[in-house]
């Protein structure tokens, strides 16, 4: 083979490469979606959170689905708009910074990052500990060490997905969510079938148009609990913008994805809602879902009396949703610190791409030992206190989400009124979004504060406020000491990354990066 035709091989074997040496169109509009989707975890989210649902508001559970939806949408498009403009991997962080400036852009990245790291620790919990449930013996389910080991593999599993490329990745996770919405598909269907043919459980009831009555909600502390429960399960969509680098169209197709995330999760949770609400119906006893022994996992009530013999279907769906969402999990926290690098605002090691499979190597790895340790960590000091973890998750959510509503309308503000369309979708859409989110983090704020809330008492005051206010001030502390760092100082003074910062690449002349393997970005 001659010196040309190899070099010709090599390159046809290789993917392109852009920007930061991210592999260029690996993604289309269908995998992004499909990323998009998974990254909820759509069946583990519906069973930990329907219950809970339910005894906050009742019979008007499906239109809390419905209503928490509405900040989400709005904040897509805030995504979208930033997407089509700068088409960054950094997503939040560069936005952001852009709109606003480094020190808030700093914290917007690490809010995303900090979330990362607590749901990567409860996924693993939940894929493990479902997946021994599968066994029917205690002795294996309920031994910690045993499923904390158990979650830990699933993370280095993982990790070592992220690290071989997308393409495998995407392959993956088209099976995995296959798996979860035919369970999902399979229960609706089932449980509606035998509430109409009348031979659902005593005690269920066909679905009610008054369950879609926005003004018959009887309690405003139930309401607001309510929708920020809702929030959650919504959360992991913004995965598709974390990729926009390595897809196809990246100032069109991840904010399509996005949006066409978002409308896939509110059909899939209304229906499920509606579907385990007229099944089960609201009692306090039995399978209803107004028992509060049921509130913790609602598949796991319903599976025998919904599926028979089939009931382990359920179990596997819980389990596939949580492993697939860990892989989708470290995606966008290890492309955000690698932005953050590139920009100069996390140390140069964070910025190294493998040579060979054009991904973060180091950045998914770090971050993965990190949510390993946290996981391991919180594990050993109280399983309330892991619990409390995925309650406090809400509020760094509400906080980098609602940073990137404002960042858009500030981004665009001089474009807002130059036409109807950018009014709403550059201005209004993201405007109502940050400031439904903003209000949702002050109500969070203000009821885990409570004692009672959670699981936990630190300093008197409730374990999740200080988990959720304590993580995000951790933030601004490593910041602040980053900061003095000689490297960081191009970010701070706003050299390394400004509004008018060309995309994807920094302007200033950084030296070049060399890979873990010794390979140039």
């Amino acid at each position: 083979m001659t010196d040309k035709s190899a070099a010709a091989s090599a390159a046809s074997a290789s993917p392109p490469t852009g920007g930061k040496g991210l592999a260029t169109g690996t993604l289309g509009l269908f995998g992004s979606t499909v990323i998009g989707l998974a990254s909820t975890a759509p069946v583990y989210s519906l069973a930990a959170t329907v219950g809970f649902v339910v005894l906050a508001v009742g019979a008007q559970a499906p239109i809390a689905m419905i209503l928490a939806f509405i900040p989400m949408f709005l904040t897509a498009y805030a995504y979208r708009e930033l997407n089509r403009a700068v088409p960054d991997c950094g997503t939040a962080f560069t936005w952001v910074t852009k709109a606003f400036g480094p020190w808030t852009g700093w914290l917007a990245g690490w809010g995303v990052a900090v979330a990362g790291i607590i749901v990567l620790a409860n996924l693993a919990q939940i894929g493990s500990k479902y997946l021994w449930l599968l066994t029917n013996n205690p002795d294996l389910y309920d031994n910690v060490p045993l499923v904390t080991a158990t979650g830990v593999v699933f993370i280095g599993v993982m990790t070592f997905v992220s690290v071989r490329g997308l393409e495998i990745g995407e392959r993956l996770q088209n099976v995995l969510l296959a798996i979860q919405y035919l369970a999902l598909a399979l229960f609706v269907v089932f449980a509606l079938w035998n509430v109409f043919a009348g031979t659902a459980p005593a005690g269920s009831t066909t679905p009610q148009l008054d369950w879609f009555n926005p003004f018959a909600f009887t309690s405003l502390s139930g309401f607001t609990e309510a929708i920020l429960l809702c929030l959650f399960i919504y959360w992991g969509w913004d995965t598709c913008l974390a990729l926009n680098e390595e897809t196809k169209d990246p100032q069109r197709t991840p904010g399509r994805a996005a949006v066409l995330s978002t409308v896939i999760l509110l059909v899939t949770y209304v229906s499920v809602t509606v579907a385990a609400m007229a099944f089960a119906g609201l009692g306090d006893s039995g399978i209803g879902l107004g028992n509060e022994g049921n509130a913790e996992d609602v598949f796991f009530a319903l599976k025998d009396a919904v599926f028979g013999p089939w009931a382990w279907l359920l179990v596997i769906a819980v389990c596939v949703s949580a492993i697939s969402s860990t892989q989708t999990t470290i995606l966008p926290t290890a492309r955000g610190t690698l932005a953050m690098a590139t920009y100069r605002a996390l140390p140069e090691a964070f910025g190294r791409i493998n040579p060979k499979f054009h991904t973060p190597r180091f950045a998914t790895i770090f971050m993965s030992v990190v949510a390993v340790a946290f996981y391991v960590g919180m594990t050993i000091v109280s399983e309330n206190v892991l619990a409390d973890t995925i309650l406090s998750i809400g509020l760094a959510i509400a906080f980098y989400y609602s940073l990137t509503s404002f960042a858009c309308v500030w981004f665009f503000r001089r474009e807002i009124f130059t036409s109807a369309r950018n009014f709403l979708f550059k201005g209004l859409f993201p405007l109502l979004g940050g400031l439904m989110l903003t209000a949702a983090f002050i109500q969070s704020a203000i009821d885990m504060y409570d004692p009672e809330y959670g699981y936990t008492v630190i300093f008197g005051i409730g374990g999740v406020f200080v988990i959720g206010i304590g993580s995000l001030a951790l933030g601004a502390v490593l910041m602040v000491i980053w900061a003095f760092f000689p490297r960081a100082k191009a970010f701070f003074r706003g050299e390394s990354l400004n509004r008018d910062t060309e995309v994807l690449v920094p302007e200033d002349d950084h030296p070049v990066p060399y890979s873990v393997d010794g390979g140039r970005m």
